[in-house]
């Protein structure tokens, strides 16, 4: 089996589709060290009523207590949506390896904000588009079932 960045967004896709069914924003993300995933998290928002459950910070504070360090500098953090403002300031500070990123989020993201900046660390590589479709199209029916 190939365990490449489209393999692994398909396990964040998984964890975000639990959201999808638990009625949460159908956001979903795994963390990956030496091709193994380490953490994985999906939107818990609502079911926590906690404004900062999302998907990047819950599998982030998985990961942290899986290897009992607060950086992840080998990691990659795959996640179905473009992080907001919250979630990269987290990634910065856990200075994470790689971030991959499925869809846009063009309301949300923290590209919006910050524009050309980059808000994440020096060091971290960020990819996207991995399965944006994919991604997008959950979003846009949980979005539909909502209306």
């Amino acid at each position: 089996m190939i365990f490449d960045d489209t393999y692994f967004m398909k396990e964040a896709l998984r964890q975000a589709r639990l959201a999808f069914d638990k009625d949460e924003v159908p956001v979903g993300a795994v963390i990956v060290w030496d091709n193994k995933i380490i953490a994985r998290g999906h939107n818990q928002v609502e079911m926590l009523n906690d404004s900062t459950a999302h998907a990047e910070m819950i599998a982030m504070t998985a990961a942290f207590n899986q290897i009992g360090s607060k950086y992840l500098p080998e990691a990659t953090l795959y996640v179905t949506l473009e992080p907001c403002l919250m979630c990269c300031g987290a990634m910065y500070w856990s200075k994470l390896g790689r971030i991959v990123y499925g869809a846009q989020d063009e309301k949300n993201g923290y590209r919006k904000t910050t524009g050309s900046n980059n808000p994440f660390h020096p060091k971290t590589e960020i990819l996207h588009g991995i399965l944006s479709e994919e991604c997008a199209q959950l979003m846009k029916d949980f979005f539909k079932r909502k209306r």
